[in-house]
């Protein structure tokens, strides 16, 4: 890492503080132009570190930039990640109060509930073994960063834009379901504003989950039994405002919703 623990406990409280007030920030680097990957990673650390010392529970963690297209475009070989605490979610069908938010975008995801531990050098077929059930998913992503704009050590640090989850539908066991290939439509008002297939992430959503263990196998973690993983957005981000209503259908896992307010 290029920066001190003062430094990173001060970029803490920025982050911290950007995501408490719904207030934009300039990006990180803006200061520290020698910040590296591991800082970020270092300052969103240390940022769950504080919120579970506060009493917010750890419920899993997400992915991002994990289509091929992203990762190149952003110079990376691996997606990143980020934590995703329980007072974050957000129930099926319930609203998102838009003045806690900067300026909010949706994707839709595919998400895992882990039945064991993974840990180590997985590979698909052990993510999908260890896999209880998997659901359709909306996540609010809301980057504390003016304009949306802000590089691969800011994002992390901000918890890869994390701000609000939604998990609902149909919720299945993998068996007997190609994940690469079910077909997902997101809708705003009706409207259809996002199409894909499972692959679009990572060529399989499982495949996320593979890097995450690996990613926490480094830091010398497992990914724990029980854990909600959201595998990163199949569709684009698309932005929202009040009065929206935004569902997510996945082929044979029902639909997940969620409106603005």
């Amino acid at each position: 890492m290029a920066l001190s623990a003062s430094v990173i406990s001060e970029l803490a409280d920025i982050i911290d503080g950007a995501q408490r007030n719904a207030a934009d920030i300039v990006k990180l680097t803006d200061a520290h132009p020698d910040m590296e990957v591991a800082d970020g990673y270092a300052v969103q650390a240390e940022l769950c570190r504080r919120w579970q010392a506060d009493g917010r529970r750890l419920t899993g963690y997400k992915g991002g930039l994990t289509s091929r297209a992203k990762m190149v475009q952003m110079g990376l070989e691996t997606p990143v990640f980020g934590v995703l605490m329980g007072d974050t979610s957000v129930p099926d069908g319930d609203v998102v109060d838009m003045t806690q938010l900067i300026h909010p975008k949706v994707e839709a995801e595919i998400a895992f509930v882990t039945a064991s531990e993974l840990s180590g050098d997985v590979t698909i077929d052990d993510v999908l073994a260890a896999t209880e059930f998997v659901l359709p998913a909306i996540e609010v992503i809301d980057s504390r960063f003016k304009d949306f704009k802000f590089d691969i050590q800011s994002v992390i640090a901000d918890n890869t834009s994390a701000a609000r989850y939604v998990v609902g539908g149909s919720p299945r066991r993998p068996d007997g379901l190609d994940l690469r290939l079910l077909g997902v439509v997101m809708e705003r008002n009706g409207e259809v504003v996002g199409t894909a297939a499972g692959a679009a992430v990572m060529g399989h959503p499982a495949a996320s989950v593979v890097e995450l263990v690996r990613w926490l196998a480094d830091a010398g973690q497992a990914l724990p039994a029980g854990s909600l993983v959201m595998t990163g957005g199949v569709t684009e981000a698309v932005a929202v405002h009040a009065g929206d209503h935004v569902t997510a259908r996945v082929q044979h896992l029902g639909t997940v919703g969620v409106r603005f307010s």
